[in-house]
């Protein structure tokens, strides 16, 4: 059965070409040639501890310029066939624990930031997956939320509470559009937000994300 993250990552790789290298993303100013080349460095290389640890960002920003001297078409190529054998990436569990919603929330990073982007309708068992995912990984996300924020599931009506507050704000939407909504992609989702209007705002203006 193939994995998430490898239909996302082909998918992302035949979204780029077909978009082209100099188009934007909803990652800050990146264009598509640059997250691809993040990706690639992400997986790819020892710099990439440049990305959690700050003292190492100028190494890691040498090696992005590094890889992105590379043929576009090139990049993507190498992208769509994964990560090095060496690479903790390689290792199926870890791909499907670390890259189905790097590459799932990356791919619609591309295609949102399109002017006629439409939403996707994912399969039941692709929700259900990204539902399941987002239960944990979306407390990390949401950390440093100013109110408490639960997420509910549209279609199923599971909820989860992601950061305990004195004050909540309740995220509902499909779990493909939560997901979006916890890595900080809130003006390109289609979410609810359901609490105190002064909850919701201070909820819509704050940082959320890696």
């Amino acid at each position: 059965m193939t994995r998430l993250a490898q239909t996302e990552r082909a998918a992302l790789c035949d979204t780029a070409l077909q978009v082209g290298q100099d188009q934007p993303t909803l990652c800050g100013d990146w264009d598509v040639k640059d997250l691809v080349v993040h990706l690639l460095v992400r997986e790819g290389s020892p710099a990439a501890a440049g990305i959690v640890v700050k003292q190492l960002a100028k190494v890691l920003d040498l090696e992005m310029r590094r890889v992105g001297r590379r043929p576009f078409i090139e990049l993507v190529e190498k992208l769509r066939h994964g990560p090095p054998v060496w690479s903790p990436y390689a290792v199926p569990k870890l791909d499907a624990t670390l890259n189905t919603l790097e590459y799932f929330v990356h791919h619609e990073d591309i295609r949102r930031a399109q002017p006629d982007w439409t939403a996707r309708t994912l399969d039941p068992a692709t929700e259900k997956l990204l539902w399941s995912m987002v239960r944990t990984a979306g407390k990390a996300l949401t950390r440093n939320a100013p109110v408490g924020v639960t997420i509910e599931n549209a279609v199923t009506g599971s909820r989860a509470v992601l950061k305990d507050g004195g004050s909540s704000v309740t995220v509902r939407g499909v779990p493909s559009e939560v997901v979006l909504f916890v890595f900080g992609r809130k003006d390109r989702c289609d979410v609810e937000l359901l609490g105190d209007d002064a909850d919701v705002a201070r909820l819509r203006e704050s940082a959320l994300g890696v």
